[in-house]
């Protein structure tokens, strides 16, 4: 350390822009730009002390330094010391894995209120203190923004948290000192390779959060994914399991898939569900099993789980009020989720109806997915209408010919192009007879499409609906 050792301090900052006088500023060094290069401006702007990596050759003699080997991990260690560890305070329970996260950590949040907690909600749509929506802008925010909401979330005295965990998250540090009472896993598959550049680091990075955790709280995994198993070596973490297919301490049994929702057996017990699907299915297990680990009555956690509802933009659903069409909207954006999300369909369809599916990939993101993603909607549905997601920095173009590399001659008399988001789902309601069905894929809950860094209004379900019931 280089300056005073005793300073009165306002704010904990990563954002140079941020800074206001008085505030402590943590030099990280990000992907694409060093926080190490503002340390001047945040000294001008009025921080009275840097914490980085690399002390700078000009040592302001008003200002205390702080050399530290890995600054992403000491943000994440000032920031619960900062707030005075809000994650004690309450009992935290933490989602990861590919597919699931949203609608799990969001169904326990609607599970515990209903049940009357205080609750807290960290998730992709929507960060809630019981009814108060605070706007997400990460699936995990950063380690001072996640202390900063936990702490509000102690001062409105939730007794459950229940966020999602990114594998950015872990492999960012950004939960780094943080005390969970558990931890759920979902399942994996290929996405974020564009960040963990090979499948082994992505797995790897949602290991962290396992290994990490305390000997006091539960590890949770769906051991039908062989990568389960994995997720629980090394853990201190007392282990549970939950399964359809294998055994397992915790199963369900689906006893009627169809588009109304699920029912399932767990023991001897029937539950009715208004949610749809196989994956439904594994997520409202890892709710009961969370639920019952948590120390809730077992009768009154299946009691509520029939009564909870899906997550904005998972398999929701758009009726058409005139000729039986059924529009889905679906976050779907990964090989695996867009056919979970299809055989999902297909499995309650008569087989009188026909699938048409809508698919985008989103740009700056993993390349390897689109041909993958576009051959699985051309091999399961019966047409296939392929478009613009989130172009981001990319040619939206570009995008659609690397999608179309993955269809087969065989099939390509199945799919047709449309650059216009909203005119594909005009087009897409045109073709439709009565009792198609449509799926609307890979943007779910987001209000915006986002081109050259500007995002634009766009709802997928408003505009399905609006379609839907004008045309």
């Amino acid at each position: 350390m280089v300056g005073r050792d005793t300073i009165e301090i306002r704010e904990l900052k990563i954002d140079s822009k941020s800074i206001q006088p008085n505030d402590v500023f943590i030099a990280i060094k990000g992907t694409n730009v060093d926080g190490h290069s503002f340390i001047d401006t945040v000294i001008q702007a009025g921080a009275k002390v840097i914490v980085c990596e690399q002390l700078p050759e000009n040592i302001n003699d008003t200002i205390t330094y702080i050399q530290v080997e890995d600054a992403r991990k000491t943000a994440a260690l000032l920031a619960c010391n900062f707030y005075h560890h809000p994650s004690k305070k309450t009992k935290l329970v933490g989602v990861t894995g590919t597919n699931g996260k949203t609608t799990i950590a969001t169904l326990l949040y609607q599970l515990y209120r209903k049940a009357g907690f205080n609750v807290g909600l960290i998730s992709t749509i929507e960060n809630k203190i019981n009814e108060e929506i605070i706007p997400a802008t990460h699936t995990t925010p950063n380690p001072i923004a996640l202390n900063q909401l936990l702490d509000l979330m102690i001062q409105q005295n939730c007794d459950y948290v229940f966020m999602e965990v990114s594998s950015h998250a872990a492999h960012q540090d950004r939960i780094a000192g943080l005390n969970f009472a558990g931890a759920i896993f979902s399942n994996i598959s290929h996405d974020h390779l564009d960040y963990h550049k090979t499948f082994d680091e992505y797995i790897k990075a949602k290991k962290i959060f396992f290994d990490q955790l305390p000997s006091s709280a539960f590890a949770l995994v769906n051991i039908d994914d062989k990568r389960g198993e994995v997720m629980l070596q090394n853990t201190l973490a007392k282990k549970y399991t939950y399964a359809l297919k294998s055994l397992a301490d915790f199963n369900f049994r689906i006893l009627e898939n169809n588009i109304s929702g699920l029912v399932l057996k767990y023991k001897h017990q029937d539950i009715y569900t208004h949610l749809v699907g196989n994956f439904n299915a594994y997520n409202l297990l890892a709710i009961l099993a969370t639920a019952i680990l948590l120390g809730m009555d077992e009768q009154e956690a299946l009691g509520r789980i029939s009564e909870l509802q899906s997550a904005e933009g998972r398999f929701d659903i758009v009726k058409s009020n005139r000729n039986n069409i059924v529009g889905i909207v679906d976050y779907a954006h990964t090989p695996d989720a867009l056919k979970n999300v299809i055989d999902t369909v297909n499995a309650v369809r008569t087989g009188n109806e026909s699938l048409i599916t809508i698919i985008g990939c989103g740009g700056n993101r993993d390349k390897t997915k689109r041909p993958e993603m576009a051959l699985i909607a051309a091999t399961l549905s019966n047409k296939v209408i392929l478009t613009s997601d989130n172009p981001r920095d990319e040619e939206p173009e570009q995008i659609i010919a690397e999608m179309q590399a993955g269809i087969p001659p065989h099939l390509a008399k199945k799919v047709v192009t449309i650059l216009d988001r909203k005119e594909a789902i005009k087009t897409s309601v045109l073709l439709a007879q009565p009792n198609d069905v449509i799926l609307l894929a890979g943007k779910g809950h987001e209000k915006y499409q986002e081109i050259k860094s500007v995002k634009y209004p766009f709802d997928d379900k408003e505009i399905l609906n609006e379609v839907l019931n004008n045309i």
